[in-house]
């Protein structure tokens, strides 16, 4: 029977709620098997990033075990050293390529920087240092470099020595205490030290600097000075065993010079065929002679700190020392660099 509008009564009033429940318990069962993938992918996802984490943690473990013996082989942090070094490694290169003048302000600052750690150093060992005149005439000679013909920057070096060999003179005496002669000639001979060590090395390099292409040799040349030390570090560090001096530098070794040289020699090559425009074997003189000059100023340097009972100049530099530390190889091999311009320049026209 049905009603007016076509329904059976019995259908009209069943309720919808069975259904429904029905449903409901089927969606219910059906949630799990869809969940299962998902709850599988994240899972996975969870053991993946536990692995990754757990490789993370073991490679960083190992890496600082290594510093660890590195730095207790050689005194020297490996990563802030890196980090450090090419920093100021990025600023040279800017500084060279994009705005050539702009690295007399660099060559200026870190020469400054190192003539006060090395003032501080001696004032610390007993000598006497006027160090505002020896920054002042420094100041002087590095920046007249720019300008001046080189046999009148070699008088300005005269005037430079003269000026704060006298000023120190006149302190002394003005001083009136019972210093001994033999002091005061220590204190004199400092002075001078100062000048021809670092403001005239310094200066050289701005010499360099202001020749045609000069920026690129003086780029070259601290590369090659770089590329040498890193040779030698990293020989040292796995196959160093016979001490090369060690009563200047006891970490040192026969096997570092050794990589030294590989590394010094192709850095000469390349940078001599691709960066300085002259023949492959001229390459290889070059980077001999910064070699040399790199390896004597870091030694001579090694033996000041040696006679003033020090290990660095200073600590400005984690992982490096300080800013004379890092020139040690560098301010030579300026010389070094400018002599071989004026010998391979004529040869390469």
């Amino acid at each position: 029977m049905t009603d007016a509008s076509g329904q059976d009564p019995g259908e009209a009033d069943q309720p919808d709620v069975p259904l429904t429940r029905r449903d409901a318990a089927e969606a219910r069962r059906s949630v799990p098997a869809a969940a299962e993938p998902t709850a599988a992918f994240q899972a996975h996802v969870r053991a993946a990033r536990s692995e990754f984490e757990s490789q993370v943690a073991h490679a960083r473990a190992e890496f600082e075990e290594a510093n660890e013996r590195i730095k207790e082989r050689t005194g020297r942090d490996l990563l802030l050293a890196t980090v450090i070094g090419l920093a100021i490694g990025a600023v040279l290169i800017l500084s060279l390529i994009f705005v050539k003048w702009a690295f007399v302000v660099f060559a200026l600052g870190a020469a400054l920087l190192g003539i006060f750690e090395f003032s501080r150093a001696l004032v610390a060992s007993g000598r006497r240092v006027d160090l505002v005149p020896q920054l002042v005439v420094a100041t002087g000679l590095i920046l007249t470099a720019a300008f001046l013909d080189l046999w009148l920057h070699w008088v300005a070096l005269f005037v430079a020595v003269a000026f704060v060999v006298v000023w120190r003179l006149v302190a002394q005496m003005a001083a009136h205490d019972a210093r001994r002669y033999g002091d005061v000639l220590s204190d004199v001979l400092v002075a001078s030290l100062i000048q021809l060590y670092v403001a005239f090395l310094a200066s050289m390099c701005v010499v360099l600097l202001r020749q045609d292409g000069g920026e690129w040799w003086v780029l070259a040349f601290i590369i090659v000075a770089v590329a040498s030390d890193t040779g030698a570090y990293a020989a040292g560090i796995m196959f160093g065993r016979h001490p090369m001096a060690p009563r200047i530098s006891p970490k040192k070794t026969w096997e570092g010079f050794a990589g030294a040289v590989v590394a010094a020699m192709i850095a000469g090559v390349l940078l001599g065929l691709f960066m300085l425009g002259i023949p492959w074997w001229t390459g290889v003189i070059f980077g001999i002679v910064i070699l040399v000059t790199a390896t004597a100023g870091d030694l001579g340097e090694s033996m000041i700190k040696r006679d003033l009972g020090i290990k660095d100049m200073s600590s400005w530099l984690p992982g490096h020392g300080g800013v004379l530390d890092r020139l040690d190889s560098i301010l030579p091999s300026a010389t070094g660099a400018l002599a071989l311009y004026y010998l391979f320049t004529p040869l390469v026209a």
